[in-house]
């Protein structure tokens, strides 16, 4: 698997349906901040992970407050299940309605957690503590 560039453009959001293991050791592996996207029957769960980066990497507070957020506003829209992981190193979320949607919001969370939070802004409109 071949390191994601920074930011992330959606189309290469890797999708790991029944591949979900060989991806996160793969990220492990490079050092990277790992993300994916899973079909869940008709629905997708975004999953996103630091703790791949290894220890150098660290995730400040506004941006895991910038996640939060954006997650929160996601579960009230109802555009994600309630059962959202909200962090603060691990997100996930669940019942996402389409494959786009989740490649839109799976890149938004990698760019987020390399510290870059317009991408989140832009996909999650009013999902941050400053909008």
């Amino acid at each position: 698997m071949q390191p994601l560039p920074i930011p992330c453009p959606g189309h290469l959001i890797p999708d790991a349906t029944d591949a979900f293991d060989a991806a996160y050791r793969a990220a492990k592996a490079q050092r990277a901040v790992f993300v994916a996207i899973e079909r869940e029957g008709q629905r997708w769960t975004v999953k996103a992970d630091a703790l791949t980066a290894g220890p150098g990497h660290t995730v400040d507070e506004a941006v895991n407050s910038a996640l939060r957020a954006a997650i929160m506003r996601l579960v009230d829209e109802r555009e994600t299940g309630s059962d959202a992981y909200t962090g603060p190193v691990y997100f996930m979320l669940h019942g996402v309605p389409s494959e786009e949607r989740a490649r839109e919001l799976a890149a938004a969370f990698h760019a987020a957690l390399y510290g870059d939070l317009e991408p989140l802004k832009s996909a999650v409109p009013g999902g941050g503590p400053n909008e």
